[in-house]
């Protein structure tokens, strides 16, 4: 999960950015954004910049959020007030590639031998 999630981050060019959500669910793990957060914790020489909170909201807090409002500004990001503008910069990943899909299983009539004996 880790590896793929980092895959992910460094997928985001520069003067784009992507939020923890669309993050976790480009990685394979739909609503897994708390995971984001973590490996960015972990992480190092990551571009941790570009990745917000949904809407474009800078999540950090105090000092941390200055810089990483000055590090977008500095690649050509652009905010509407305290959000950056995300029609403008949002990174779309391409789709997931998805494995097999699964049928569903429907339910079998049982069997008129299962039938006598579950009476």
């Amino acid at each position: 999960m880790h590896t793929r999630i980092l895959a992910a981050i460094r997928k985001i060019p520069r003067g784009k950015v992507s939020t923890y959500g669309a993050i976790a669910t480009a990685a394979g793990y739909p609503g897994a954004a708390r995971q984001v957060v973590g490996t960015l914790h972990r992480s190092f020489d990551l571009p941790w910049q570009r990745v917000l909170g949904a809407g474009g909201e800078i999540k950090l807090r105090g000092d941390s959020a200055i810089e990483q409002r000055l590090r977008l500004e500095s690649e050509g990001v652009t905010f509407r007030g305290r959000r950056v503008d995300m029609k403008k910069h949002e990174f779309k990943f391409a789709r997931p590639k998805t494995t097999a899909k699964r049928k569903n299983k429907q339910a079998r009539p049982l069997s008129d031998k299962r039938r006598a004996t579950n009476h």
